[in-house]
């Protein structure tokens, strides 16, 4: 941001009322005291502003408007395509379904291999063999030490337990790619985060996107602040909520701001400091130059003369009063224009000392004789 730095005077008009004048129409030019100020170019920035950038990549099927559109908050902004994405969705669903089935099948092999161990043998011929099978056959078989019936109960029960473990770690799964695809789906939209307006828009419907680019700059314009790179020395005469003044660059108009934030480090190259001030509500726009007069502690107080500024007339681009000379007429000086006060008083930095008579509103076509008189004001 380019730093203008202008030397100014903040003038604190005197106690009695300066619109006092004389007959005659003559105005008694006063002084009035003043703290010197400095003016810096600041730009109006909103309260709120976010940059939404494409977290995956996609084609945009969906942009919700233009520069200057206003949403409220979770209005759907930009939107890619996500066909890809719900395709792999329904396959993890498909996963997941699997999972559970293979699950209760596990459950039901564990509980027959539990409570009806026997019910998996093959039954060879008549009943009566395989009664004696299991009544002298396995027992001796057991008993010989050929085979050990209650280590193989034991580890049928184990294999049907580490089934169901694996189905159980199937379904956990399918479930973490459903969710890790729901978050990329979450991705592909960007909703408003607050109730705010397009302040530029990067892309259009179709084009295709990549992580990391810019999709549109969104912003709160209800609530607008100056931001100005303040010089080192005069941090120290600035604070939270302090009270300044501002001035348009279109319109002119001074307006009053509160420092509404101090950035705690200086830049290292400038040696200045951001600070941001609160403007009014609609005095301006997002983009706009401005100047604030930031108090400088480090130069003496200054003082100057005030008049109305209707006493002030323009020979070409070169500003005049006109003062009471010898004998009563009127004669054309020079001077040079200060700021512009309240009630319609001005700042003249030369050209005027105090005590002296001016025309309050000289009438248009007035001759007089130039004053050679260059009078500084300080």
């Amino acid at each position: 941001m380019a730093l203008a730095t202008l030397l100014s005077v903040a003038i604190f008009l005197p106690q009695q009322s300066l619109a006092q004048s004389e007959g005659g129409g003559y105005y008694t030019v006063q002084q009035a005291r003043g703290a010197s100020t400095v003016s810096l170019g600041g730009t109006v920035i909103p309260y709120k502003e976010v940059t939404l950038s494409a977290q995956l990549p996609g084609r945009v099927k969906h942009l919700a408007g233009i520069e200057g559109d206003t949403f409220e908050k979770g209005a759907l902004l930009v939107a890619l395509d996500d066909s890809e994405l719900l395709a792999k969705r329904n396959a993890a669903l498909a996963q997941l379904a699997n999972a559970d089935a293979q699950l209760r099948a596990a459950g039901m092999q564990y509980n027959r291999e539990l409570w009806s161990p026997q019910s998996k043998q093959t039954m060879g011929g008549m009943g009566l063999p395989n009664l004696f099978d299991q009544m002298f056959t396995r027992p001796m078989e057991n008993f010989s030490g050929n085979r050990n019936q209650g280590v193989e109960r034991r580890a049928d029960l184990y294999t049907s337990g580490v089934q169901i473990t694996q189905a159980q770690n199937a379904i956990v799964s399918a479930q973490s790619q459903i969710q890790a695809i729901d978050a990329k789906l979450r991705d592909a939209i960007s909703l408003a985060p607050f109730d705010g307006v397009i302040l530029k828009k990067f892309v259009e419907v179709g084009d295709t996107m990549q992580p990391g680019q810019p999709l549109l700059v969104y912003a709160d314009v209800e609530y607008l602040q100056i931001m100005v790179d303040v010089p080192a020395r005069l941090r120290p005469s600035l604070y939270e909520q302090q009270m300044l003044e501002a001035e348009m660059d279109v319109t002119g108009q001074v307006v009053p701001v509160r420092v509404a934030q101090i950035f705690p480090t200086a830049d290292s190259q400038r040696h200045t400091v951001k600070v941001k001030f609160d403007l009014p509500q609609g005095v301006s726009a997002p983009g706009m130059y401005v100047k604030v007069r930031v108090p400088d502690l480090t130069a003496p107080a200054r003082n100057h003369p005030v008049i109305p500024a209707s006493a002030i007339r323009y020979n070409g681009s070169l500003p005049g009063v006109y003062v009471e000379g010898r004998g009563g007429r009127p004669e054309l000086r020079l001077i040079r224009v200060g700021e512009s006060l309240d009630n319609g008083f001005v700042s003249v930095l030369s050209g005027l000392s105090a005590g002296e008579r001016i025309l309050r509103n000289p009438a248009h076509g007035i001759t007089s004789g130039w004053s050679g008189q260059t009078r500084n004001a300080d």
